[in-house]
């Protein structure tokens, strides 16, 4: 693996991220990709995406909000969509996107980070975990609330 890095989503790399693949059971927890990527239009100065490369390889995506008036406090610091590619999985890149997102975070200010997950098995709850979100509640349609302390 060469060393990896961040770049922001742009034409020339959405094609790429559309086209990513899952493993098997994973497509149950996760909206089509497009839906994340909405979010820039709708809030652009608000929403952080980015693609993380392995040489000239994309290999994951990560979407997030910061809007410090958000209505709701889980959505103000939120981490909305994780991918990687299914045959990368288990490499360290999620780990390296989140590492990133909370460096984000801590510039723009923000004391925490948030997700929002369905539970489940073969879920995303597992990773989230084990790179440092906790539960602290669960929102009205059931989901998963969890958040990291910066």
């Amino acid at each position: 693996m060469a060393e990896l890095r961040l770049e922001e989503l742009s034409a020339s790399t959405i094609v790429a991220v559309n086209n990513m693949s899952l493993k098997p059971g994973q497509e149950e927890y996760l909206s089509p990709v497009s839906y994340g990527i909405a979010a820039t239009v709708v809030n652009p100065q608000t929403s952080w995406q980015r693609v993380v490369l392995d040489g000239d390889a994309i290999v994951g995506f990560i979407s997030a909000n910061f809007d410090t008036d958000f209505p709701q406090e889980h959505f103000r610091s939120v981490l909305w969509r994780i991918n990687v590619d299914a045959e990368d999985q288990g490499k360290g890149i999620g780990r390296f996107a989140v590492e990133a997102l909370l460096a984000e975070a801590r510039t723009r200010g923000m004391d925490h980070v948030n997700v929002i997950y369905e539970a489940g098995e073969g879920g995303p709850a597992a990773f989230f975990e084990r790179v440092g979100f906790h539960a602290v509640g669960e929102t009205e349609y059931g989901e998963v609330i969890g958040e990291i302390a910066l």
